[in-house]
């Protein structure tokens, strides 16, 4: 059973993101959007570890951080957070895909 350090660090950076975002702009959305998804994601990736196969929650997860903060960046044109974060998204729906196909 190998930990899905990835997934791990991913869930990390999401729910670090919401509490950045509460810290600096008083955004509560910014936090508890920033606590749910990186849970979800820490659970996923708590899934992924046991079963290398079960990505539907990481991806789940994922993938609507990526198609959300993708649209955030495209009508705001700010790389920080929206760009980063639907960029680090993408990145982790191509790994869970590339996961299922191997």
């Amino acid at each position: 059973m190998a930990i899905d350090w990835i997934g791990f660090s991913y869930a990390a950076a999401v729910a670090f993101g919401g509490f950045m975002g509460y810290k600096r702009k008083g955004s509560v959305m910014s936090l508890i959007a920033g606590l749910v998804f990186g849970g979800f994601s820490a659970y996923g990736a708590c899934n992924v570890s046991n079963d290398p196969k079960d990505i539907k929650v990481s991806l789940l997860a994922a993938g609507a951080l990526a198609v959300v903060m993708g649209m955030r960046y495209r009508k705001s044109g700010k790389l920080m957070p929206a760009g980063i974060m639907s960029g680090l998204s993408l990145l982790m729906v191509f790994r869970l895909l590339l996961l299922i196909m191997a």
